[in-house]
């Protein structure tokens, strides 16, 4: 611990450019990516302070949202890739590897994807499968050899590992899953296809997760990889059950991301954790305490956790392929907005003036005694 509290004292307020010659992405060359989510103010370089923490931290990236359905594909007929182009163009200007986000999911997709022209009416089973197939075939061609790995799926399950009744599974089946991701391989064969979803740590939600990939491969999906999203608390889930659940996952051959890491310190508005973005709460003020700045001791604690979980994540090394922050600066990050609209959140390693916190020295430190450790054997 007095290695931690040294650590957090010289880190306190220190300009990001002087904290530290070692980078995220030099820090864990030999073990992992690390990257971040983009937001467009971040790949347009209108956000200099950002775009700069990007280009020296991290060696790939996601998109938070250009590439869902709603943002290339708004109407039928209709695709709109001027920010998606941008997106890919700025990790290929940096050599990143550069994620695709998403293909299917359940939210942020037009209605009109589901519904006939009248609105109401839901289409047929092939009237949907032609419409995935062609948009799938469309996003991931355009891309294809740019984008190194598609999130194919996302958020497929229920809390208890059973399969979400979404309008995918309602009009389809439960054959959706795996259409999606023969479309994804047929339209770029070479590119790394996963399925992406959070809360996997939870026991019921685990076994569900592996019961659901077992069906998978034995159907022969190509599927590559399984992102766990990360959105943890600072107390939960203990990082016991992340190295637990990144174990049984691997056993199954599969290549293990964490997706969309974030550490949320706020006081959670409800008794369940995850990353439902239908959850939405009043906001009040016991659930906002920390308007004006995040206390030192509180500081030490989201330093420690971020510790304790990339401890677990270099233990996976070589199963653990990409790590990759939700967001670059905590003014950016989702966790403002969600599940509780206007609070003041702190779950990033950059601060909201582009300052590295405490919590990106004890990450670093977590390589350097990794290091340490192998030399000394």
């Amino acid at each position: 611990m007095k290695t931690v509290c040294a650590m957090l004292i010289l880190g306190l307020g220190v300009p990001f450019a002087g904290i530290a010659q070692t980078t995220l992405k030099q820090a864990f060359a030999k073990d992992f990516l690390v990257g971040a989510a983009l937001n467009t103010s971040v790949f347009t370089e209108s956000n200099r302070t950002e775009t700069t923490i990007v280009e020296k931290q991290f060696n790939t990236i996601s998109p938070e949202n250009v590439l869902k359905w709603e943002s290339v594909h708004p109407e039928p007929g209709k695709y709109d890739f001027s920010l998606a182009d941008k997106y890919v163009a700025f990790g290929e200007k940096h050599k990143m590897f550069i994620i695709g986000h998403n293909l299917i999911w359940h939210s942020q997709t037009p209605d009109w994807v589901f519904h006939k022209a009248d609105g109401r009416s839901l289409v047929d089973r092939d009237t949907l499968l032609a419409r995935m197939h062609e948009h799938i075939a469309t996003v991931v061609g355009r891309y294809k050899g740019k984008i190194g790995g598609w999130d194919v799926v996302n958020e497929a399950l229920e809390g208890d590992g059973s399969l979400r009744n979404s309008l995918w599974r309602k009009i389809i089946g439960d054959d959706y899953i795996a259409k999606a991701f023969e479309y994804a391989h047929e339209a770029d064969p070479k590119a790394e296809l996963y399925y992406n979803d959070y809360s996997c740590e939870d026991q019921p939600k685990r076994d569900g997760t592996i019961a659901f990939l077992k069906k998978l491969q034995s159907q022969g999906v190509k599927i590559t990889g399984v992102g766990l999203q990360g959105h943890y608390r600072i107390d939960s889930p203990p990082a016991s059950d992340v190295d637990e659940t990144i174990a049984a996952i691997s056993k199954l051959g599969l290549k293990v991301m964490i997706t969309e890491l974030d550490i949320d310190v706020l006081p959670p508005a409800w008794e369940a954790h995850g990353a439902d973005v239908s959850q939405n709460f009043a906001l009040r003020p016991e659930l906002n305490p920390y308007t004006n700045g995040l206390p030192e001791t509180v500081q030490e604690q989201l330093a420690k956790r971020y510790a304790d979980l990339f401890s677990v994540f270099v233990t996976h090394r070589g199963e653990v392929t990409r790590v990759t922050f939700w967001g670059v600066v905590d003014g950016d990050s989702w966790l403002n907005g969600w599940p509780v609209s206007g609070r003041t959140s702190y779950p990033l390693l950059f601060g909201r003036d582009g300052k590295a916190k405490p919590a990106f020295l004890s990450v670093i430190n977590t390589a350097k005694m990794k290091t340490e450790a192998n030399a000394s054997r």
